[in-house]
């Protein structure tokens, strides 16, 4: 794997960790969550990284196996472009359901 891809994953596996650096160990709870404004952008930042990451390695090389790659980048998108409308729900789900996911992924990449 070239050294730019490795990049884009370094950035992708440090914006996770930011992520979980955000929560205390073992305490995400979603109400705490809602009602900090300041932890809410810091997620989303993270998640734009980490859309515009995917969005990058997949034009490098599209046979990379990262799951739900085109919808990652359709979150950071959205998290961009529609700043208005985005939903402590999903950014809520993305973290708890599809960062632990998406960081095994990135770390198995890293390892090959």
């Amino acid at each position: 794997m070239d050294d730019v891809k490795k990049k884009y994953l370094f950035d992708i596996q440090n914006a996770i960790c930011s992520v979980e650096g955000y929560f205390e160990e073992g305490k995400k709870i979603f109400s705490e969550y809602e009602k900090n404004d300041m932890l809410q952008k810091a997620v989303e930042r993270q998640i734009e990284i980490i859309g515009e990451a995917v969005n990058r390695l997949s034009k490098m090389d599209p046979d990379l196996k990262i799951t739900n790659a085109r919808r990652i980048v359709d979150t950071r998108n959205y998290v961009i472009h529609g700043y208005d409308k985005v939903s402590n729900e999903i950014i809520w789900s993305i973290v708890i359901k599809h960062l632990p996911l998406l960081k095994n992924e990135v770390d198995v990449l890293l390892e090959d």
